[in-house]
């Protein structure tokens, strides 16, 4: 499947692109780390949203708050 930035996707299109399960991808979004617009009872996910999520640029803001707290619990084992 071809991902699209501006196309809307489904939750179940979504989960194929990411290879993730229901609950995982549902954890992202009550997470923020997806956002999304509620239709009815149905979620519709921007592709662009969908790219954001598996870009680089957030792989290294994760790493980066991952480093700081991992810094900051050594620093406290440490002393």
């Amino acid at each position: 499947m071809k991902l699209e930035d501006r196309e809307i996707y489904t939750l179940e299109e979504t989960q194929t692109i990411l290879k993730v399960s229901r609950s995982t991808l549902l954890r992202l979004i009550k997470k923020g780390l997806i956002k999304t617009a509620k239709v009815g009872r149905q979620y519709r996910i921007l592709g662009q949203e969908i790219l954001h999520l598996v870009s680089p640029n957030l792989e290294n803001k994760a790493r980066k708050i991952y480093r700081t707290g991992r810094a900051w619990v050594h620093k406290d084992i440490d002393n």
